[in-house]
């Protein structure tokens, strides 16, 4: 009678009817509907099985893609995933990785699944930014072209950068390793995306931080928010990012305004023109294509500096995670591959006169072996190429599954990594793995060129695959060797307490280097 009593009250009855027609809309009505399949992470004793099966496996996803590859090689199986706005992922087998990526865009989409997981239509703040990615295009075009020109820059800022974090004492100290090299690939970064001195600008630096950290978050609550009313819910949770992106846009605004003028005189006066060169970064490319496009929007201070915090995002929190994860293997290693990388970097400096440069990058391959095995074992991406099937009338795999419109995809790729088969004891670092294999003139000249860093494929999908890898993987490359390559030279290093490597950590799909973890660091003796 009580509860009888309670529930006729409308303060009362309103949430609970709000809170019933939300778990009957999960239950039957959300997401695409799939075809038969077995579900990983779903037991036979089970009364809920793909309810149960979205709980285990959000709680233990590493054994969920174990236990897919181990009972389901081969097959197609369901993988749920509690929090995944109601769209249980399918997961093909490893085999038709390939299929995956030469699908079109008007069959398989990328950017659907992307702008979905993050919920950028929302956290992007201005959904333009989204809809029309130019800056990809300077990505895969400009940045990568310039790469070469970009490395003085690139070393001199990592040598002032790491200097001004870990100093040059020589007696041994404690440092947080991820939150020192997030600063540092901070600065790095913006000295690219900004030149200096703004790459130095402490308030830039700590929103840009900042806002790398909110999005995810905010996004995978909007996901797992009830669809029908989650406009109403982004436009609360979205305000600490608005916030967020005025800030950045005022520490921006004078720059920003001083080169858009600065580009419009040189435009008008041949003189000027050809009086200084034009700063070569970013924000400058981005300038130019802005005033080539002939939009305002496009060259408005809040959309260019909209889009160099997108780029920020892109690149700050995963080039810091595989710097702290390179890092700490090493140190857990033996001494001599310590002692090994630096005899390569040493004597290819003095080959070029103690410059680094593009060319001494590319001859220093057991740098970039380590780099390319740290990313095989540490890799943040557990599953990879998630697609949105937007096909109308679905998909059929190669193994004869039929997909729906609506279904997001996604292959192994942490099982592919740490399989014994394509990587000899593969749960072991071998820091010269890949370069060995470089080395090795049995194999064709392709075969050799693929064991590079930045170099993706179906068995490598740390940068994703085929027309859609990371567009910015080239520049990523060339930067995460050039701060490993400084720090490897100027410091040495142990790890606090028991001396065994921090164990990377799961939260959901996701896998991450322990962010807690502190080192023991102090400047060498050159």
């Amino acid at each position: 009678m009580a509860l009888a009593a309670a529930l006729s009250r409308p303060a009362v009855l309103g949430p609970v009817l709000l809170l019933v027609s939300y778990l009957i809309y999960k239950a039957f009505f959300s997401g695409p509907k799939l075809p038969k399949l077995p579900i990983v992470g779903a037991k036979e004793s089970d009364w809920f099985p793909l309810w149960q099966a979205r709980w285990r496996n959000a709680l233990d996803f590493k054994t969920a893609v174990i236990q897919a590859e181990a009972d389901y090689k081969g097959q197609t199986a369901l993988l749920p995933v509690l929090g995944g706005g109601g769209r249980d992922r399918v997961m093909l087998p490893r085999s038709e990785a390939q299929f995956v990526t030469d699908q079109p865009d008007s069959v398989l989409s990328m950017h659907v699944e992307v702008v979905d997981s993050l919920q950028f239509q929302y956290t992007a703040v201005d959904a333009n930014l989204v809809h029309n990615p130019v800056h990809h295009h300077l990505i895969t075009t400009t940045l990568t072209n310039q790469i070469g020109n970009l490395v003085p820059e690139v070393a001199d800022e990592t040598a002032q950068s790491v200097e001004e974090v870990w100093g040059d004492d020589a007696a041994w100290r404690e440092v947080s390793l991820y939150s020192d090299m997030a600063n540092v690939i901070s600065r790095v970064t913006n000295r690219v995306f900004v030149g200096t001195p703004k790459c130095r600008d402490p308030n830039l630096l700590r929103i840009s931080l900042t806002y790398a950290s909110q999005l995810p978050i905010i996004g995978q609550i909007l996901r797992a928010t009830w669809e029908p009313i989650r406009p109403v819910v982004a436009f609360f949770l979205v305000i600490p990012l608005r916030l967020t992106m005025r800030k950045w846009t005022g520490v921006l605004r004078d720059e920003i305004e001083t080169r858009v003028a600065t580009y419009d005189a040189r435009q008008r006066d041949p003189e000027k023109k050809s009086a200084e060169p034009e700063r070569n970064d970013f924000l400058q490319w981005s300038i130019h294509q802005a005033k080539t496009s002939g939009d305002p929007y496009m060259w408005k201070t809040s959309t260019l500096a909209a889009r160099i915090l997108l780029v920020n995002f892109a690149a700050i929190h995963t080039s810091t995670m595989a710097i702290t994860g390179a890092i700490l293997d090493l140190i857990a290693s033996k001494q001599e591959y310590i002692d090994e990388l630096r005899e390569e970097i040493e004597s290819v400096l003095v080959e070029y006169n103690g410059e680094w440069n593009k060319r001494a990058l590319a001859k220093m391959e057991k740098l970039d072996s380590v780099m390319r095995e740290s990313a095989r074992l540490n890799s943040f991406i557990t599953v990879g190429l998630g697609r949105r099937v937007v096909a109308k009338d679905g998909i059929t795999t190669p193994s004869g599954v039929k997909l729906p419109y609506g279904t997001t995809v996604v292959v192994p790729s942490y099982t592919v990594l740490h399989d014994d088969d394509k990587y000899p004891d593969a749960e072991e670092f071998k820091p010269f793995r890949f370069s060995e294999e470089r080395s090795d003139e049995s194999l064709g000249y392709v075969k050799r060129a693929g064991k590079q860093f930045a170099t993706t494929s179906t068995d490598f999908l740390t940068f994703g695959h085929g027309r859609y890898a990371c567009p910015g993987r080239f520049f990523a490359a060339n930067e995460l060797k050039l701060i490993l390559g400084h720090v490897v030279m100027n410091y040495d290093f142990e790890i606090t307490g028991k001396g065994s490597r921090p164990r990377n950590k799961w939260y959901g799909l996701v896998r991450v280097p322990p962010m807690g973890v502190k080192i023991r660091i102090r400047k060498r003796a050159r």
